[in-house]
């Protein structure tokens, strides 16, 4: 009992505490810049704002990045017993990803909320889908190259070099559309789900808000 143990809390320190928190913060700073960026009032872009919009584009690909961090439930639990995986690892693990995920289509939902209140909302199709195609050269990049957000500014150039180097291979490019068609099916569904539970519970606050007044 006690070496399950040891074995359950080195991988809870390997996994947890190191990876999966760490790119869960970096998932949630795009999520708490797309509040700032698209739900203010003010429609005004000062150097601020677009600033601000770089540094959400730079770190939105560490959202749905996420999805590829099964790799370090099947590292980090190598040794814990199958039966600890499935009822605490696998549920947590899956609730982390699913969370930066989330984070993802939040944003992109705030975005489209913006390009409806300027009067582009006929180019929120296409927006999404650049978006995911950016993403997915970013996951990419992350996933087999270890960039980070950061190097855009760090090593912006060793960044295009290899960006253009993938992008005329067979095996890059396969990849990436691979991911970019994930990325288009979940976040169409996710952005349903979420819409769907955002609409609940308007409609819920408005009956309470009509029985109140009766009340």
């Amino acid at each position: 009992m006690e070496g399950i143990y040891w074995s359950i809390r080195a991988a809870f320190t390997n996994v947890y505490s190191g990876w999966i928190l760490w790119n869960l913060f970096l998932a949630f700073i795009p999520l708490a810049l797309s509040f700032w960026l698209y739900r203010r009032e003010t429609k005004s872009r000062s150097l601020l704002w677009w600033a601000g919009f770089a540094v959400f584009f730079a770190f939105l690909p560490n959202a749905p990045y996420l999805l590829t961090d099964i790799i370090h439930l099947i590292r980090g639990t190598r040794f814990v017993a199958t039966w600890v995986i499935a009822l605490f690892f696998f549920p947590l693990h899956m609730f982390a990803i699913l969370l930066g995920f989330e984070a993802y289509v939040v944003s992109l939902i705030n975005q489209a909320f913006y390009l409806k209140r300027i009067g582009y909302k006929h180019l929120t199709l296409w927006t999404e889908l650049l978006t995911h195609g950016l993403c997915a050269i970013g996951i990419y990049l992350g996933r087999f190259h270890r960039f980070n957000s950061w190097d855009l500014v760090t090593e912006p150039d060793m960044i295009v070099i290899r960006t253009l180097n993938d992008l005329t291979s067979t095996r890059p490019i396969a990849v990436i559309m691979v991911t970019f068609i994930g990325l288009t099916v979940l976040y169409w569904l996710f952005k349903q789900l979420t819409l769907g539970i955002s609409l609940r519970v308007k409609y819920a606050r408005m009956g309470k808000d009509v029985l109140d007044e009766i009340a």
